[in-house]
């Protein structure tokens, strides 16, 4: 055990550096900008931080409070103005994107909110359909409905995939 590991914080330290880039991805899923999605995931680590013991279950306390603060923060009226009409580029794509890539990211937006928020759960986050249930409030059946018509969609609008590794910010191990 290092001397950092042993600190009040270390769990929360650890807790950011495995989940803040899926956190993030999340963020854009719900609907948020590049930078209302960092600043929701440091307004939560901030909060863990201020917490006088760890949740009983930190990865799904975060990924909570984070859906939460990001539908919080998604309610102003002007902030919804400018996220429709930024609505088309959630995924910023980075240069080296392919051309399949850009693809999926194009299907993705176009699902409803909560299809898209059920597969980036499943999918980054690694969550069963009982987790996500309760993260947006429905019964896991709803849940893995929204998943299912999700990935549904998803299929019509891509095809079959032939080459995984067309899609590297996939999980492979987690495609349908």
């Amino acid at each position: 055990m290092s001397p950092e590991d042993s600190t009040p914080t270390a769990w929360c330290e650890a807790l950011y550096d495995a989940k803040a880039p899926a956190l993030l991805l999340y963020g854009r899923a719900l609907g948020l900008d590049t930078a209302e999605a960092e600043d929701v995931l440091h307004d939560i680590f901030r909060a863990l931080l201020e917490l006088p013991v760890p949740p009983l279950e930190p990865a799904h306390y975060a990924i909570r409070a984070y859906r939460n603060r990001a539908l919080n923060r998604r309610r102003g009226l002007w902030r919804r103005m400018l996220r429709e009409m930024q609505s088309r580029d959630w995924f910023e794509a980075p240069p080296d994107t392919s051309a399949a890539e850009r693809a999926a990211m194009e299907a993705l937006t176009r699902l409803p909110t909560e299809q898209r928020e059920a597969i980036v759960l499943k999918f980054w986050h690694g969550l069963t359909f009982e987790e996500i249930g309760r993260i947006q409030g429905v019964s896991p059946h709803t849940a893995a409905g929204r998943y299912r018509y999700g990935v549904a969609a998803l299929r019509r609008r891509l095809g079959p995939l032939s080459n995984v590794t067309e899609f590297p910010c996939l999980p492979h191990e987690s495609l349908p």
